[in-house]
């Protein structure tokens, strides 16, 4: 090896070696919107959890965080998993005083109502990643957003009513 090139080999090395590349993958906080009457108990985007939502609402509230690429690629999908409460206002029927045995026997049958569920959310194109938005929508399907802007605002890629009825019959996954 001539000494120039081996000097210039060593000049770029130590050149790279400087010089700072972005990451792959950044952490994104997560947040969640329900257009439907149930209250999400909790969610998660990739096993990592996001905030309870009520009925009819969301969003302002962030957990952190899931791990996303910093571009989005065609094909980009998350997992979400959920615990829903089909009827959040059941409780001011239940006996009084509150955690008396009847309170809690009536606790235990309101829980058991709660459902689960599992879905894989295409997420929708991006130019700059920002906060998962996973929209909860009638029929136990998700919507899921990643970015930089929140939603009402121009470029946000959904425009869900914030109040959605369940239909009577759901269509097959």
């Amino acid at each position: 090896m001539s000494r120039p090139f081996a000097l210039c080999l060593l000049t770029c090395l130590a050149l790279q070696a400087c010089s700072q590349s972005l990451p792959d993958r950044l952490g994104a906080p997560i947040e969640g919107y329900s257009h439907t009457s149930a209250a999400i108990n909790y969610f998660m985007v990739n096993g990592n959890g996001g905030p309870n939502i009520s009925p009819y609402g969301g969003g302002g509230k962030q957990n952190c965080c899931v791990s996303m690429p910093r571009q989005w690629h065609p094909g980009l999908t998350v997992v979400v998993e959920w615990e829903k409460d089909p009827n959040t206002g059941d409780s001011v029927n239940w006996p009084k005083p509150r955690y008396s045995d009847a309170w809690r026997k009536a606790a235990r049958e309101h829980q058991s109502k709660y459902t689960r569920h599992r879905a894989v959310g295409e997420v929708a194109p991006y130019e700059e990643l920002g906060v998962i938005d996973v929209h909860f929508l009638p029929c136990n399907q998700v919507a899921v957003s990643a970015v930089a802007v929140t939603p009402g605002q121009a470029g946000y890629p959904f425009n869900y009513p914030s109040k959605m009825e369940e239909p009577a019959v759901c269509p097959a996954p």
